[in-house]
């Protein structure tokens, strides 16, 4: 039971990180019906900011407070990530708008590759740690163990993904959304910036990204330059699980994800009798999109919807 409930624990922070990357992609194709394989770069260059800003202002002897330190190292990494974000829809993804979508995959495809590299050039090859600011506590539930930074984590998951849930149902900005993923043609003749909305919503989901890559390197203790390829699929996958395009489909198929994932690790040596390990938990996230595609592509929540024209 012990060993059950750490991984339920364990299951529920990966969801919600998942969850958090997985806004993105779902936000971007619920507008453009692009899938932007470079989202998880950009929770790399996240975690990478935050990580170089943090050990800049620990290094300078200012004697600023720590929570003030790990604030400026968040902060800088959502700002950066928004600039980036508005930058690679500006660039790399406007003018291939109605190009055809083989394009713009693989100009996503390529973005992400240049993004690594840019990061191996900054930062260099070796892992990074994620410098200890502020001691972790322990508690000690049931046989399981649950520390102040996951409940840090889930926290502010779930702040982060009901304010954007009431961002998109309540506000002016979010009908806006609604409305040009619903047709954007017609969006523009109701007088919405389309571009506008676009731009605003590549902003969001990189903020998002930021977020969630300072979380992926504060819980793992290191950063890397290749840490948003694996992290974006997975959330990608999350993304399909829960069905793309559905903002509630992304954090419920992100949740699921994570659950699988680490539940799936726990058990997977006892239940193959020692043959698979739990460094095959990789392999769990994959199989459960085979099984997704090949049962219900439209996902959990998703709907079967006609394709533009």
């Amino acid at each position: 039971m012990d060993i059950f409930l750490q991984q339920l624990i364990n299951g529920l922070v990966l969801g919600s990180i998942y969850a958090l990357v997985a806004l993105g992609y779902t936000m971007v194709y619920g507008i453009l019906e692009l899938i932007n394989f470079a989202h998880g770069e950009i929770t790399m260059i996240g975690a990478l900011v935050c990580v170089a800003v943090i050990g800049a202002l620990s290094a300078s002897g200012a004697g600023m407070p720590v929570a003030l330190i790990l604030a400026l190292g968040l902060m800088s990494a959502i700002v950066v990530c928004m600039v980036l974000g508005f930058t690679i829809e500006r660039i790399a993804y406007r003018p291939l708008r109605r190009a055809p979508r083989l394009a713009a995959l693989i100009t996503a495809i390529g973005v992400s590759i240049v993004l690594q590299n840019v990061a191996m050039l900054i930062w260099g090859k070796q892992y990074i740690s994620f410098p200890l600011l502020l001691p972790v506590t322990r508690y000690d539930i049931g046989g399981a163990t649950l520390t102040s930074l996951q409940i840090t984590i889930v926290l502010l998951s779930c702040v982060l993904m009901a304010g954007l849930l009431l961002l998109v149902q309540k506000t002016k900005f979010g009908r806006a959304m609604r409305a040009t993923a619903q047709s954007p043609e017609i969006a523009g003749l109701m007088g919405i910036n389309t571009n506008h909305v676009i731009s605003l919503t590549f902003i969001l989901g990189a903020a998002l990204a930021a977020v969630a890559g300072v979380m992926v390197s504060a819980y793992y203790g290191l950063a890397h330059y290749y840490m948003g390829f694996l992290l974006g699929l997975k959330a990608f996958t999350a993304a399909v699980l829960g069905g793309i395009g559905n903002i509630a489909g992304a954090m419920l198929g992100g949740l699921l994800l994570g659950l699988i994932e680490s539940i799936g690790a726990g058990y997977m040596g006892s239940l193959t009798g020692g043959f698979l390990g739990s460094h095959y938990q990789d392999v769990l996230a994959f199989f459960v999109l085979i099984v997704v595609l090949t049962l219900r592509p439209s996902g959990l929540l998703g709907e079967r919807v006609v394709e533009r024209s």
